[in-house]
This record gives structure tokens, C-alpha cells and sequence, in this order.
């Protein structure tokens, strides 16, 4: 062999088959140092790093059965093999699974291979049954393991974490605490730092907070990973005062610590201070991702936020993430929810990858803002000249548009077909939409019977909108009914006894009414103040209670307030007094009329705005009749438009016409 004729080095083949059954493939060498030596005399690091490269890239499971031939051939000595598997088991856990063989068994006998066991391909083949197994089978390998081979195979540090990797990943706390317990016994690695950040986030998926700051207040030594953990941790269960704390005495804030506050604040319903930790982060000169982007742009679409939605996308595409279909789909719901369909349509236009959830946040911001011809237009390009599946979200989206044109024929097509064509089933949700598209057609008795009828469990969402819809239509026999499902299902959902109480008192049935209100004073239960907010041109969004008389303004908000009534009553305005539930005189019931939120809200805007061309209000419950009414011909006999968005939609007012028809 050593006095064989040598191929150049560029020209070398290396024969990966087996010798038996199909012919070798033969597959270009990586480049190899010059040198006159055989290949089996090469130095083993260059050897190593030569098999290593070809590992990496490593095409498929086959390619991979023949190099593992070649290095059973050469028979490298320590610690060169056991490194080389452990590479080998990692890139056959990257590869698509194939068609045929069992992967795990492959991996168990890549681990058998080598006697003694070795704890480091040990922990490889752990991982590798965490990446490509259901999750608890990495538990049963690790038992395998043990039962096999006893104290003959001490286990690494990192070999722990695939366990509460896989523990995490099944949401059982039995196996996190497994996880914990046998880290402990088989060598004290509970107090590894690596071990430890894997045990604190599988506490946290599996929802044992307590657990989870218990391991991080017992480590020695803490890195930014264990306090980011423990700020995710309390932004789950809606803790951000602890979050706060925990953020506050982290040593070092890198850019997951600041995304993790981000994040949790959106989430939890805080849009004012993710925001303002969003451009401290900034500030900090921390790198801006997807995930910090995508907190900023649901705060913007909670608070509805103008300017802000505006600064948050030149800070996207100012870090060349504009195009981003994540990022991008996120900006086109911020401007949608932000009353801006028209942009959110410009951004949606101007992407150049558009994926379901792409095409979804469209169709979902075309549906709120009352567009159901342009929904189903658009969903029609999807599917036929994008070829893009629709989800379940884009049927909300399509089913949500029926609901808020009265499209009932429309409606019933598409429901069919999502299952019928698409194969997704209705979800509770869909129901919802279904029940609220009929009830609010008048057709309440079809809508209870759909409910009656579904195939999964009625939500909350589904009885509300049947009582929403009865409140409509003045069918208290039916609002009893979907009531007495809401009481049970959300015992704690104050909107509920009041929208039945509204429902009550519009047919005046008063001693019913006194008896609903009695059972919410015993329960402890009150009403949600209604609130509107108004973003003026510096940006700050001021907020409006009914019946307020905090804001500095007030005194100038009611003398245009009254101002604008004189002008509304020549244009025939007659104020809907059924909108006002108690039980009160005709002029009380007019008075608390004009202490609307809204109506506060819209006083104000035409106080400050120096441009009289577009109002912006949200607000946190459904808008009044007699509020919709009034601003409707505020647009009339001002040359303004005003948008309105309340918890069911957006209401576009012009020239004395809202989006809605009238219907919502």
C-alpha cells in the first residue's frame, strides 16, 4: 500500500458505499493540505477536520450510512470517533426524516458502536432523540441507557438538557421534575449553569413559575439567559410588576432581555409601556429584531396609535426589516387596526413574499373595517392566482366580512366550503361568526339552532355574540338563554350581565332588570367604565371616561359639545333615549347622552386639530346607538371624516354615512 502510486490531491476519490449491494458512490474528497503521505497516514486532526467538513454537508441519510462506513475503516483513536459520531448523530437530526429505516435505532447503534460507552456521544444521541422523537422518548432512551450500562456510563453535564428540553416541549411538570431530580442524583449537575437554564425554562413551559424561580435563586453563578427566562416566566401569567423587578436587577440587558419586557408588556395589554420600553431599548443601542418589531407593532395596534405606527415602521425598515414577511404582516394588522386600511393595503401591496399569514392580517383589517366585496376579492386571488391554502384565520377573516355586511347567502358559501373544500374544520370561532352573521340578519332562531347543532363545544364568544345579537332584535326569551350559558361559562364577565340588563331594560322589563343588578351587587361584579381615546398631533393619546369632567379641557369640550347639538338638532337629530338603560327622566337620559366617551372624544378632536380632514377615536366597549347616530351627522355638517373603533369594528363616518350601513 505505501509504495502505491499516489492521485494528486485534488483528484482524489473517496469510496463511501458499502462494499456490498449497490455499486460505491463515488463523491469528490474535500481539498486536502499537500502532502505525500497516504490518506489513512494523515495526522488525525487534519484527518478529522477534513471528515467534519464532510459530515456538515452531508446531503442525506444514505450519504451519511457511508461515511460512518469510512470512519468504522479508518478506525481513528480517541477522542477523534466519539467527536466525529457526535457530529454525524447531529446532522442526521438536521436531515428530512426518511422514507424508509428507523432513525433512532440507527443512532442507538452509531452510540453501541464504541465500547466502552462514551458519555459524550451519550449526550449526542440524547439530543438527537430530543430533536427528531415525540418528547417523552428521550426519557425512556435515558432509561435505556442506564439500565444498559450502569456506573460504566457517566453522564456529561449537557447530557441533562435534552431531558427538560423534551419535558418542556410535552408541558409535563412530572417530567421536568424528573429531569431535575436525576440531574441531581447522578452527579449534583442541578448546579451546572447549563442544566440550570434548562430546567428553569421547562418549569416555565409547564407553567410552575414558583419551581422555576426557585432553581434561579439558588444559582451560584447567573448569566443574562437565567434572567431573561425568569422575565418570561412572570409576563406569562400577567405578573409584570415581578417582571419589572426581576429586569431591574439584571447585571447585563442584552437584546432578549429587552425584547422579552417588549413582548410581555404587548401581550399583557400594556401598549404604553412597550412602546416606551421598545425606544429606551433603541436608546440602549440594542440590535432590533423580528420579534422586538413585532411586540412594538401590537402595541401600536392596541393603542391605535398613529405616529407611533409611523416611527415603528421607519425603525423596520431603517434595520432592513421591512420586507420581512413576519415583520410585514404585522405592519399590515398595526395600520389596519389603526384605522389606516389604505396604508396597511400600500405595505401589503409592497411586499414582495406574501405567505397565508400575510394574505390572513389582510383579509382579517379588510373585515373590520366593514370591506367585505374587497375580502372576498381577495381571497379569491389567494387561492386562485397565488395558490396560497387558506388557514382558519383567513375563513375568520372571510366569515367576520359576511357577519358585518349582512351577507348571509355569502356567509353560508364560505362556512361550506372551508370544510367541504379546504378540509379545516369550524373551530368554535367560526361558529361564532356563523351565529353572530344569522342573529344579526333577524334570524335568531336559526342562530340558536346552529349552536344547538355544533359539532364542538359553544365558547364564550359564541353565546355572547347570540346575546349581542338579541339586544339588536329585542329578544329577551333568547338573550335568557344565552345569558344563563354566559353566567356559567365566564361567571366573572361583567359585559355579559350587562348587555342582558340592557337587553331587559329596552323592553322594559325593570323588575327583571333590578333583580340582574342585585345578583352583580352580591357578586362583587362592576361595569367596566366606558373609555375613548384620541391621539393628538404631538402624539399623546388622551383618554375620555363617560361622565368625565378630569381633563384640563372639559369646560371648553362641553361648550363645543353643546355648540355642535344646536347645529345637529337643524339637521334633525333626535337623541335615541333607549341607549341610556336606567330608569331615569327623559332629560336625565339626555344629559348622560352628552357625557359619552365618544362624544367627548370627538369635541375634543375639533377643539385641537388644526386640520379638519380626519378624527381617530378608539373605544374599549361597543358604540351606542345614539353616539353613532350623532357623530354620523357630525360628518354631515362637518367637513371632516371620523373613524371610530370600538371592541366590534371600525366605523368609517363621511358626508353623513358610516362604513357600517347601519349595520353592526
Amino acid at each position: 500500500m505505501h509504495g502505491a502510486a499516489m492521485t494528486p490531491p485534488h483528484r482524489r476519490m473517496v469510496h463511501l458505499a458499502p462494499r456490498h449491494g449497490h455499486p460505491p458512490a463515488q463523491l469528490p474528497a474535500p481539498q486536502l493540505p499537500p502532502t505525500d503521505l497516504p490518506l489513512s497516514l494523515l495526522p488525525p486532526p487534519s484527518l478529522a477536520s477534513l471528515l467534519l467538513a464532510a459530515v456538515a454537508s452531508s446531503p442525506s441519510f444514505p450519504h451519511l450510512r457511508h461515511l460512518h462506513g469510512l470512519l468504522v475503516r479508518l478506525h481513528l483513536p480517541p477522542p477523534f470517533n466519539p467527536f466525529l459520531l457526535s457530529r454525524l448523530l447531529r446532522r442526521l437530526a438536521a436531515l428530512p426524516r426518511p422514507p424508509l429505516g428507523a432513525p433512532l435505532r440507527y443512532a442507538v447503534a452509531v452510540f453501541s458502536s464504541l465500547s466502552p460507552p462514551d458519555p459524550f456521544l451519550a449526550a449526542a444521541l440524547l439530543r438527537f432523540a430530543h430533536l427528531t422523537q415525540p418528547p417523552l422518548e428521550t426519557f425512556r432512551l435515558f432509561s435505556r441507557l442506564r439500565c444498559a450500562h450502569g456506573s460504566d456510563l457517566p453522564f456529561l453535564p449537557f447530557a441533562f438538557s435534552p431531558l427538560a428540553k423534551s419535558a418542556a416541549a410535552a408541558r409535563s411538570l412530572h417530567a421536568a421534575a424528573s429531569a431535575h431530580a436525576v440531574s441531581l442524583l447522578l452527579g449534583g449537575f442541578d448546579k451546572h449553569r447549563f442544566v440550570e437554564n434548562s430546567l428553569i425554562s421547562a418549569y416555565v413551559a409547564c407553567g410552575d413559575v414558583g419551581a422555576a424561580r426557585k432553581v434561579f435563586d439558588e444559582m451560584l453563578v447567573k448569566d443574562v439567559i437565567s434572567w431573561t427566562s425568569i422575565v418570561v416566566a412572570y409576563s406569562r401569567i400577567r405578573d409584570m410588576g415581578s417582571a419589572e423587578e426581576v429586569f431591574a436587577l439584571c447585571p447585563v440587558k442584552d437584546m432578549v432581555a429587552w425584547t422579552a419586557m417588549v413582548t410581555g408588556y404587548a401581550q399583557n395589554a400594556m401598549p404604553v409601556k412597550a412602546l416606551e420600553a421598545f425606544e429606551q431599548m433603541a436608546v440602549a443601542g440594542m440590535p432590533i429584531d423580528e420579534v422586538s418589531l413585532t411586540g412594538a407593532i401590537s402595541a401600536c395596534a392596541q393603542l391605535g396609535a398613529v405616529k407611533r405606527a409611523a416611527w415603528v415602521q421607519e425603525i423596520a425598515e431603517r434595520n432592513g426589516l421591512g420586507r420581512n414577511v413576519v415583520v410585514g404582516s404585522g405592519l399590515v394588522d398595526m395600520y389596519a387596526k389603526c384605522g389606516l386600511i389604505d396604508e396597511a393595503r400600500k405595505v401589503f401591496e409592497g411586499m414582495h413574499d406574501k405567505n397565508v399569514y400575510t394574505y390572513s392580517s389582510m383579509i382579517v383589517g379588510l373585515a373590520s373595517h366593514g370591506r367585505a366585496n374587497d375580502v372576498i376579492a381577495l381571497f379569491n386571488d389567494m387561492v386562485r392566482r397565488a395558490d396560497v391554502e387558506p388557514n382558519h384565520v383567513t375563513f375568520i377573516g372571510v366569515l367576520t366580512a359576511c357577519s358585518h355586511a349582512g351577507m348571509v347567502k355569502e356567509g353560508r358559501y364560505y362556512f361550506a366550503q372551508m370544510k367541504d373544500r379546504y378540509g379545516i374544520l369550524p373551530s368554535a370561532d367560526h361558529y361564532a361568526c356563523m351565529v353572530d352573521l344569522l342573529a344579526r340578519s333577524g334570524l335568531v332562531t336559526e342562530a340558536l339552532d346552529l349552536v344547538k347543532s355544533m359539532t364542538v363545544e359553544p365558547h364564550g364568544g359564541v353565546w355572547g355574540a347570540l346575546l349581542g345579537a338579541c339586544r339588536i332584535h329585542g329578544n329577551t326569551e333568547v338573550a335568557k338563554i344565552a345569558a344563563e350559558h354566559l353566567f356559567r361559562l365566564e361567571p366573572e364577565g361583567i359585559g355579559n350581565y350587562v348587555l342582558l340588563s340592557n337587553t331587559l331594560a329596552s323592553a322594559g322589563e325593570w323588575d327583571e332588570v333590578s333583580k340582574l343588578r342585585k345578583l352583580m351587587r352580591i357578586r362583587g361584579l362592576k361595569k367596566d367604565p366606558a373609555v375613548s381615546w384620541f391621539e393628538g398631533r404631538d402624539g399623546f393619546v388622551h383618554q375620555f371616561f363617560a361622565g368625565d369632567n378630569t381633563h384640563p379641557s372639559m369646560h371648553e369640550i362641553k361648550k363645543r359639545l353643546l355648540e355642535l347639538r344646536e347645529k345637529l338638532n337643524l339637521a334633525g337629530y333626535v337623541p335615541i333615549l333607549s341607549s341610556v338603560v336606567y330608569n331615569v327622566s327623559e332629560e336625565e337620559k339626555e344629559r348622560l347622552l352628552m357625557g359619552h366617551s365618544e362624544k367627548l372624544a370627538l369635541s375634543f378632536g375639533l377643539l385641537t386639530l388644526e386640520s379638519r380632514s380626519s378624527i381617530r377615536i378608539v373605544k374599549n366597549l361597543r358604540i351606542c346607538e345614539d353616539c353613532h347616530l350623532f357623530i354620523r351627522l357630525v360628518s354631515k355638517v362637518e367637513p371632516i371624516e371620523i373613524l371610530v373603533r370600538d371592541n366590534m369594528r371600525f366605523h368609517h363616518f363621511r358626508d353623513g354615512e358610516c362604513s357600517c350601513g347601519g349595520f353592526w
